[in-house]
């Protein structure tokens, strides 16, 4: 590379650094002038209004009241859901591999931990579980189980994606 162009090119260099440091600047926290001293007291937080557009999605009435005591035949049940939700990737224990369970099987232990619980189940169609049931997920299918032993007593297949 010849002296002059070499020249060139770290002046471009340097001025392009300039340029992009103080967008930088201006991006993260400057004001809108680009000085780079946002005044807090200019915009104060406020507090966050509801989702314009539509209702925000409150806890249907009833939800918290969970049968006592439930028919068991009525929920013996495997369901092929009508529609399915995208809720996030299922990070299954290790080990995994997927397997069609359904009502009268035991879930292992492992597959039904808390954090597999799917608490808001009406944001998903799914029944109030009575007392003693949760719904979980396992891979694409809600589960609906025994938390004392793991008992699958309702399956909706490909609920999630």
């Amino acid at each position: 590379m010849k002296r002059g162009s070499f020249s060139l090119a770290v002046f471009a260099l340097s001025a392009g650094l300039a340029v992009s440091s103080a967008s930088a600047q201006q991006w993260h926290g400057g004001d809108h002038r680009g000085n780079g001293h946002a005044n807090p007291q200019a915009h104060p937080a406020e507090p966050e209004r509801g989702p314009q557009g539509y209702n925000r999605m409150d806890r249907p009435s009833g939800t918290e009241a969970r049968p006592q005591q439930f028919d068991r035949h009525a929920y013996n049940h495997n369901f092929s859901a009508d529609r399915g939700y995208h809720i996030g990737p299922y990070h299954a224990p290790r080990g995994f591999a997927y397997r069609r369970w359904s009502y009268g099987q035991v879930l292992p232990r492992y597959y039904w931990g808390q954090q597999y619980w799917l608490n808001e189940y009406w944001l998903f169609g799914l029944d109030v579980p009575p007392v003693g049931l949760e719904w979980v997920r396992y891979g694409p299918d809600a589960l609906l189980i025994d938390t004392r032993t793991g008992e699958v007593v309702q399956v909706v297949y490909g609920r999630f994606f």
